[in-house]
């Protein structure tokens, strides 16, 4: 691998978990130069905590919602610079296929495309940037429930709620703690085996490697493993992040005082999970 790209794959690993730069450099050689095995090689070694999750990026546009009578419709455009996504013909382009996915209800992300492909091609001839329609997201809910939505930074993030019961206010203040706090899962049971098994590894690893623990039977040790998974994982689980207008209490205890639940929300951030 290059000089240059050695140091910038230090420079990612480093941002991503605080580890030293010479920590950071044997990762990368023990695991090819993957970053997320590295993040894992330095997790196993108590070298590093939790890292930060990869999906801020450079691309730019725009993350809409809008809610309408029982459905509620999210969207997300991109083009190449700032400039254009805040201009005017981006940003009614942008309504233009939000209106389009909440009147027409697509069945896919490819027959909205098509829906919306004039609109499409004429942003990106009149702005002359690469213009994608990415991804969109319907809701929809029964009489009595309630959405929140809530745009941050002015379509940077577009956050949309599903309650039980209906509580606008609440649901707009649970939507504005979604997107500051960028929870993924509603609650622990809901993040993938897969990723359950990944962090486990890691624990036993950890667990493994304390001194501390050596003669503790193996199901103390299994059982210290589990918390640790559960502590790593809560932190992107709606349920168990601290309220954000109280953060006395954690959003499933006021929900509990409430008498609420969340059924689901969806929450999308500009460039999120692409590569430059």
């Amino acid at each position: 691998m290059a000089d240059q790209n050695t140091i910038a794959a230090i420079k990612t690993l480093r941002d991503r978990t605080g580890a030293g730069m010479m920590d950071c450099k044997k990762a990368l050689e023990a695991t090819g130069y993957d970053i997320e095995k590295s993040i894992d090689y330095l997790r196993e070694k108590g070298i590093a905590k939790q890292a930060k999750r990869a999906g801020r990026t450079a691309a730019e546009g725009l993350a809409l919602v809008k809610a309408e009578g029982n459905k509620a419709a999210l969207i997300e455009v991109n083009c190449e610079t700032d400039f254009v996504s805040a201009s005017d013909k981006f940003q009614e382009y942008a309504q233009f296929v939000l209106n389009y996915v909440l009147e027409n209800e697509p069945a896919s992300i490819e027959a909205a495309r098509e829906g919306t492909l004039t609109m499409h091609d004429t942003v990106a001839l009149a702005t002359g940037e690469k213009t994608e329609f990415r991804r969109m997201a319907l809701l929809h809910k029964e009489d009595g429930q309630g959405f929140g939505t809530y745009i941050h930074q002015k379509g940077r993030i577009a956050v949309c709620v599903l309650l039980a019961k209906e509580d606008e206010e609440f649901a707009h203040h649970l939507a504005m703690h979604i997107a500051d706090s960028g929870a993924i899962y509603v609650n622990l049971e809901d993040v993938p085996a897969s990723e359950r098994e990944r962090e486990l590894g890691i624990a036993k690893a950890e667990v493994a490697a304390d001194e501390k623990l050596q003669n503790k039977p193996q199901q103390v040790k299994d059982q210290i493993a589990e918390k640790k998974v559960d502590k790593a994982l809560s932190q992107y689980c709606l349920l168990k992040q601290k309220f954000l207008l109280d953060p006395s209490k954690s959003v499933e205890q006021v929900l509990a005082e409430k008498g609420n639940k969340v059924i689901s929300f969806v929450r999308y951030q500009v460039g999120e999970g692409l590569t430059a």
